[in-house]
């Protein structure tokens, strides 16, 4: 059978199209990023540094590695010696750099923050109200005795990164984030406009109008389960204690808001897992831990809220270039591949002192690191 030269054309047509459709549906099967940084993480310590490690130098170059140890690090001195045990955590030939941090308490001194800002390895201070979260009971009681190490840091130009929440029983827990903007973080902004302070995994919409309105250096990190959830998913249906992070999941209206937040391309917003590894036996107990453990699947967690967003045109940029831009690092150079793949969430890792159970566990991605 021949074809005429107008059904020639169309079956042309028809044929570039189909072609135009199948190289579409291949890109949006595969993402490849610059390889991502994490702007806020647990690795923990001693046994459990040779799991969590791994775990976080599969999907991150570089993390700022959080300093509530026992004891906690505040000195420079024991942050180089806590980023050897990082590094030697790590399996061979595995590139990863950790971005050091001090606990910031009332007894920091301002040549303290002076050696921090000429070590190569610490890059930014830690803020924890006293009894705000795990391991924070050496944090700060009354903030205005800082206010002059906070003056010689804005000098030097460390960060410093807030846990955003005040710890007054008297406030509800959901309303700690907005608390501590208005009687803490505002007026220490206004006082010190050139500090720059990042606003660590930030919750609600309140949060996200304060770091916008913002003329000076803030910018804030947001978490994948943040991003993905709300308080339902803690309480409904029973109580799921791998869904309690602190600070805790908000309503839906503030979940939309970090995802607008997130999605927007301002660079202003940044990644910053949280992930925080506990046993499950200090997980599910009668009075169980804070933190979701989300090393292990945190950029296709991220790859997830993206892509419900019609945004994952915005993820690179928001997982690899806006927090090194803003701590003042070179963009990574290494690429890792997202492919579209059902992947199930293992049940749990095995560290040496017991089982990690990871956010998910057990249930179904749909992307995968190849």
């Amino acid at each position: 059978m021949s074809l005429s030269k107008d059904e020639a054309n169309i079956w042309h047509l028809s044929l570039n199209q189909l072609k135009f459709i199948i190289s579409l549906l291949f890109m949006l099967s595969k993402i490849t990023l610059t390889k991502p940084d994490d702007m806020h993480c647990h690795l923990r310590d001693g046994n459990m540094l040779s799991t969590v490690v791994p775990h976080t130098a599969n999907h991150f170059s570089r993390a700022i590695v959080m300093p509530n140890l026992t004891p906690p690090v505040t000195r420079v001195e024991q942050a180089h010696a806590y980023r050897q045990r990082i590094l030697d955590a790590l399996p061979a030939g595995q590139n990863f750099e950790p971005l050091m941090t001090l606990y910031l308490t009332e007894n920091t001194s301002k040549n303290d923050i002076i050696q921090a800002s000429q070590s190569p390895w610490v890059h930014a201070v830690k803020y924890y109200p006293a009894g705000a979260t795990t391991n924070s009971d050496s944090g700060v009681k009354h903030f205005n005795n800082i206010y002059p190490i906070l003056e010689v840091m804005q000098e030097q130009g460390l960060p410093l990164l807030v846990h955003g929440e005040v710890v007054d029983p008297e406030v509800d827990i959901f309303d700690r984030e907005k608390v501590f903007i208005d009687t803490i973080l505002a007026p220490l902004i206004k006082a010190m406009p050139e500090l720059r302070v990042v606003f660590e995994h930030m919750t609600t919409q309140n949060a996200v109008d304060f770091v916008l309105d913002c003329h000076g250096p803030v910018a804030a990190t947001i978490t994948p389960q943040h991003l993905l959830f709300n308080r339902n998913q803690i309480l409904v249906g029973g109580i799921k204690p791998h869904y309690y992070c602190l600070p805790v999941l908000k309503r839906e209206k503030h979940r939309r808001a970090l995802n607008k937040a997130a999605t927007s391309g301002n660079k202003k917003f940044f990644a910053g897992t949280d992930s925080a590894p506990h046993l499950q036996h200090a997980k599910e107990s009668a009075c169980g831990c804070a933190g979701c453990y989300t090393a292990p699947i945190a950029i296709e967690l991220y790859a997830q809220a993206f892509e419900q967003n019609n945004a994952l045109d915005k993820l690179e940029a928001f997982c690899s270039f806006y927090g090194a831009d803003f701590y003042r690092l070179p963009r990574n150079k290494e690429t890792i591949t997202l492919k579209k793949q059902q992947y199930t969430i293992p049940e749990h890792y095995q560290s040496t002192d017991g089982k990690l159970i990871p956010l998910k566990a057990t249930e179904t991605l749909s992307w995968k690191i190849e």
